[in-house]
């Protein structure tokens, strides 16, 4: 009888889970793993709505990259902080609703870099807003990660938008001497450069500025000179509240912050590049800024608080928008 029973007790098992298995295929195959993330995050500045929105991550070998620094430094650095090489580096934008105007401070890398990039008009959209509503664009630098996205076969992709540039680095950019200087291998970047300001000043929505000017209400061009020339940041201001956006001050969180003096080789120049950093941190960190970077992790928007000879970055908390006015602890 307990022979039997056996028997009878590991067929019962067998039947149950034969019968299971057609259960556990189908939870599989109605639920496949997406393999996508969100690409944009939102919160307020006082009364102005900031959406940051992911053009991408790129994996990049910023061991090679990073300046004066060792390369197993760089990797032992990113290991503390449990990263890896190559590095997958963010690349974000930002979209500032100030409530009478939409403007986009840089455009992502569009088609010029291959497939992790050029997904911010996708996320755009994502967010509920389209191209066209937006009003200005405002332009850290003319590194085709910034200004790829402008332009697409010729053809502005935000075509109600007025373009503004610091002048320097427009000067600088669009001089087709200063294409012939170079050498070969970075010529691509004028051409780009080029190419995507070219629907814009057709159009007369091409509008260069000099100085660190208010263009517009409640937002003021910074310079930021060295990453690039005319490399700019903008003040985004409401309510008392502030928000620098600094474009490319630093590549790589987890090594530029302890350590400010560390550069890229992707700097125009890097002697300037590394002053504009630290006198950047030190501004931040004193007066309690918001940061928003194009290449810190995603939505790369924070505070940089002062810990000794080097700075922490402390990423801003998740929270739902439920009233811009509602500022209650």
């Amino acid at each position: 009888m307990g022979t039997k029973r056996t028997r009878w007790s590991a067929t019962l098992v067998f039947l149950l889970a034969m019968a299971m298995i057609p259960w556990f295929s189908a939870a599989q195959a109605s639920a496949p793993m997406r393999k996508t993330q969100p690409g944009y995050y939102r919160m307020m500045l006082g009364h102005f709505e900031i959406t940051a929105l992911s053009d991408g991550t790129q994996p990049i070998p910023v061991e090679k990259l990073l300046t004066p620094i060792a390369p197993q430094k760089t990797r032992q650095e990113l290991q503390a902080a449990f990263l890896s090489t190559p590095y997958d580096m963010s690349f974000t934008a930002f979209l500032v609703n100030t409530g009478s105007r939409l403007v986009l401070i840089d455009t992502g890398a569009g088609n010029l870099l291959g497939d992790h990039l050029g997904k911010l008009v996708g996320h755009l959209e994502a967010s509920g807003y389209s191209p066209s509503d937006v009003d200005a664009i405002y332009i850290t630098h003319m590194h085709p990660d910034h200004i790829g996205g402008l332009s697409a076969n010729g053809k502005a992709m935000f075509p109600n938008a007025v373009v503004r540039i610091s002048q320097r680095e427009a000067d600088f950019w669009l001089d087709r001497s200063n294409l012939n200087r170079v050498p070969r291998d970075q010529r691509d970047y004028f051409r780009e450069a080029m190419a995507a300001l070219a629907p814009y000043k057709e159009a007369g929505h091409f509008k260069p500025f000099s100085g660190n000017v208010e263009l517009g209400p409640g937002i003021r061009a910074i310079a930021l000179f060295g990453h690039t020339p005319g490399h700019t940041g903008y003040m985004v201001e409401s309510d008392g509240e502030k928000m620098l956006v600094w474009g490319d001050v630093v590549h790589v969180a987890a090594v530029q912050f302890a350590d400010p003096d560390v550069s890229i080789e992707w700097d125009v120049d890097g002697k300037e590049a590394k002053a504009t950093r630290q006198q950047a941190l030190a501004s931040a960190s004193r007066n309690g800024w918001l940061i928003a970077g194009a290449h810190l992790p995603f939505p790369g928007i924070g505070h940089v608080i002062k810990d000794g000879a080097a700075y922490q970055w402390l990423p801003v908390n998740y929270a739902e928008i439920h009233r811009e006015t509602d500022h209650s602890p």
